[in-house]
């Protein structure tokens, strides 16, 4: 049925409908009372859809919707809007026009366009894993996330050279600076290959044209002597003058010994710790033993399993594309009151696709959030990474605003500056050669693959 429910005005038989201006309630043989009865009855008979106007914008400019709602509980008895029985924190006004109410936008340090955004910022990327696509089936089809990291990941991480490492970090840096993201925040692991690792990584950003900030995971799994290297790879990075965190992999795959020495190497250096936390069922208790270590300026990264009153300072680091490919749940981050941030967790580093997934799969367990919940958490990216903040991105849909992104797929970018210069333009990287870059990362996958295939 159309708009209005028009089909129904047309007669049955196929007659003609009479031109517009006919009066069919005056003649000869009807009066117009009899004629009004008729055409009463004919519309109780027939229901009509009836479709409300959408709502006049300008009218509502002067009256946003929260301000509205703020009055309504103050009339109910000065009650806070809560979700769920919890507090809600009520985002910039979604009818308002211009930067300076995008809590992205509004941030930037240069001036911007309407299509236009401060350099995009991933708060946490495995560059190491860029070249896992297409690599080899595991042993068997893993069961649960457990299996997951045992059979892909833990022997991917394994079968990493230096050089591989190079090729597979410069296509993921040329990969996110194609997708208007000039900082990245990586978390890196190669028990075969871990000294200078974390200097390759550097360099091949450095190469594209983009930020980042480098960490090596620690962890227990490969004994005390790689624990300790890990650690030592860290130390070395940082007092060098790299950028960076010191890197955990897991509460569950480290001993007490080593998450406190992480903490007071992190502390040493004056950085924080980067570290995933209660990302599946067996780091549920990550919570209790890093409390007494954790400070504000550490990474909490998933958080799918921590509780509501979890106590960690640190910000969280929300993935949900790897949430649901690893199937490990939705960490609802609206419930936490730590920041939260948005990374990707090695699948790339397309942000804007990130802040869809974020938006829709929230939008899916609370029907009432809007994107600028998520469009905030990719905002606070830049306190982790302030320095994308003199970067600029120049979109392909105008305005490069929350209601039109979490909507328009497919935007690119057009232009990128990081500190002003242009590293990105006419579709291709000013600084290297995408098309090398490409082919040297897909003869370093096929050794990649070639050592899963050999590895017992």
């Amino acid at each position: 049925m159309g708009r209005g429910g028009g089909q129904g005005r047309h007669r049955r038989g196929g007659a003609v409908p009479r031109p517009v201006g006919s009066d069919r309630s005056v003649g000869p043989d009807r009066g117009p009372g009899l004629h009004h009865r008729r055409r009463a009855h004919r519309r109780r008979l027939r229901p009509r859809l009836v479709r409300p106007l959408p709502p006049d914008p300008v009218r509502l400019r002067g009256l946003p919707a929260p301000r509205r709602l703020r009055s309504h509980h103050r009339a109910q008895g000065d009650r806070a809007p809560t979700r769920r029985g919890r507090p809600v924190t009520r985002g910039p006004d979604p009818l308002a026009d211009g930067p300076g109410t995008d809590p992205l936008r509004s941030r930037a340090r240069r001036p911007l366009a309407s299509h236009q955004t401060p350099g995009l910022v991933c708060a946490h990327h495995h560059l190491y894993s860029t070249l896992a696509r297409g690599m080899p089936a595991p042993p068997r089809t893993p069961r649960g996330f457990r299996e997951i990291l045992e059979l892909v990941w833990w022997r991917l991480d394994r079968a990493l050279t230096l050089d591989i490492l190079a090729a597979s970090a410069r296509l993921g840096a040329l990969e996110a600076l194609e997708r208007g993201c000039t900082a990245l925040i990586d978390h890196h692991e190669s028990p075969e290959s871990i000294e200078g690792s974390l200097t390759v990584i550097a360099e091949a950003c450095a190469e594209v044209g983009i930020r980042v900030s480098c960490a090596y995971g620690v962890t227990d799994r490969h004994g005390p002597d790689g624990a300790r290297r890990g650690l030592a790879e860290n130390d070395r990075f940082l007092a060098e003058g790299g950028r960076g965190m010191v890197g955990v992999h897991a509460a569950f795959t480290c001993r007490d010994e080593t998450l406190e020495a992480a903490a007071d190497l992190a502390r040493r250096h004056g950085v924080g710790v980067h570290v995933h936390v209660a990302e599946g069922p067996d780091d549920a208790d990550a919570a209790s033993r890093l409390a007494p270590l954790a400070r504000p300026d550490w990474l909490l990264v998933h958080g799918v399993h921590l509780a509501d009153d979890h106590g960690l300072a640190g910000t969280i680091v929300h993935n949900p594309r790897s949430n649901m490919n690893n199937g490990v749940g939705y960490a609802r981050p609206i419930r936490f009151a730590n920041p939260v941030a948005l990374g990707t967790d090695g699948i790339g580093a397309d942000m804007l696709e990130e802040f869809r997934l974020a938006y829709v799969r929230q939008r899916e367990d609370e029907v009432t959030a809007t994107p600028l919940d998520a469009w905030s958490w990719l905002a606070t990216g830049y306190d982790l990474f302030p320095e994308a903040l003199d970067d600029r991105v120049s979109w392909s849909h105008d305005p490069a605003e929350a209601w039109h992104l979490a909507f328009t797929p497919g935007v690119r970018p057009l232009t990128v500056e990081v500190s002003g210069e242009l590293v990105y333009a006419d579709g291709a990287p000013t600084r290297v050669d995408a098309a090398e870059i490409r082919a040297h990362a897909a003869e370093a996958a096929r050794r990649l693959h070639r050592r899963l295939e050999e590895m017992p």
